[in-house]
């Protein structure tokens, strides 16, 4: 191929969410209070589980690694959707898209190992709580949350770097509200089927492996909960799996959604309420439900807020 074939274009227009200009006002105000209450959650739980001692175990380990994932997910998009949404020409630099797409697919392949490290968290406290702390090491807290680090950024990069050294030809326009591999492989001059067929794999992979240690982990945890003789342990046990098990449900949720139902010319925008849902929704209302849930964070809540109102008087 000749040199003067290949094109890098300078920038990409994102469709947005909607094309009704009467609708960009006010989803702007919806994405906005979203976005700060991601932040304000999730920076929270960051700073709560750092300082106060007692939240200083495997669980909220996790947790605290959650809410760094669910605070970079939202903000590799939200911002600069937010910005698309007051401004007339909706672009985005070819370098900044990379940027986004790799971070994106970092942030939520990370998640979905994070989810099911803390399935396993939750197996070995309810079947093994004499051995918990044994078990459940610094040591393996910090191999369960390093590994899914490690295998996110290695296809962050594999799939950004394989797109983005690609040629782009014909239309710069993105049918999505933030750069994801999907929209992008159309955009393509050269045969994209390999980059395709890695994405599927890889991503059924990713959902098949981490929902199924979500899913052996969650029944054996109910063998042991059905073998409890009182009914407060049962219910204690409910309790400490509750919020995960939440979280688990919509997370997966709208992940499966996207695979399962039926394409049609409709669907795309289908794939959009669902993208909206587990890159902005979800990451808002995971330290809602960890909190609102939880009766450990709140006391923890109000122990920082005692001692810090003790240094000020």
């Amino acid at each position: 191929m000749g040199q003067q074939n290949i094109t890098v274009p300078a920038e990409f227009i994102l469709m947005g969410v909607t094309q009704r200009p009467e609708l960009q006002l006010p989803l702007f105000g919806v994405f906005f209070l979203i976005y700060t209450v991601t932040v304000v959650g999730n920076l929270g739980m960051i700073i709560l589980t750092k300082l106060d001692s007692r939240l200083h175990t495997p669980m909220y380990f996790f947790i605290r690694h959650l809410a760094f994932i669910d605070l970079g997910n939202s903000t590799a998009i939200c911002p600069k959707m937010l910005v698309n949404f007051v401004v007339d020409q909706n672009t985005i630099s070819y370098y900044a898209c990379a940027l986004q797409l790799a971070c994106f697919i970092l942030f939520i392949i990370s998640e979905l190992f994070i989810l099911s490290s803390m399935a396993y968290d939750r197996y070995v406290a309810i079947c093994n709580p004499l051995l918990y702390n044994v078990v459940m090491s610094q040591r393996l807290c910090h191999v369960l949350v390093g590994i899914p680090y490690l295998y996110s950024t290695f296809q962050a990069l594999l799939f950004t770097i394989k797109i983005f050294t690609l040629t782009f030809c014909g239309s710069n326009v993105i049918s999505h509200f933030y750069c994801d591999d999907v929209p992008l492989i159309p955009m393509l001059c050269s045969n994209a089927r390999e980059i395709q067929l890695l994405i599927i794999l890889f991503s059924a992979f990713n959902l098949i492996s981490s929902l199924l240690v979500v899913l052996i982990s969650y029944m054996l945890i109910l063998v042991a909960i059905c073998r409890m003789h009182s009914a407060e342990g049962r219910k204690k046990a409910f309790s400490t799996c509750g919020s995960h098990l939440t979280v688990v449900v919509v997370f997966y949720g709208s992940l499966l959604f996207i695979y399962v139902h039926p394409k049609s010319a409709d669907s795309f925008d289908t794939d959009k309420i669902a993208s909206v849902f587990y890159t902005l929704v979800i990451p808002m209302l995971n330290p809602l439900i960890y909190s609102l849930r939880n009766k450990e964070v709140k006391n923890a809540l109000h122990r920082v807020f005692k001692n810090h109102c003790k240094l000020f008087t």
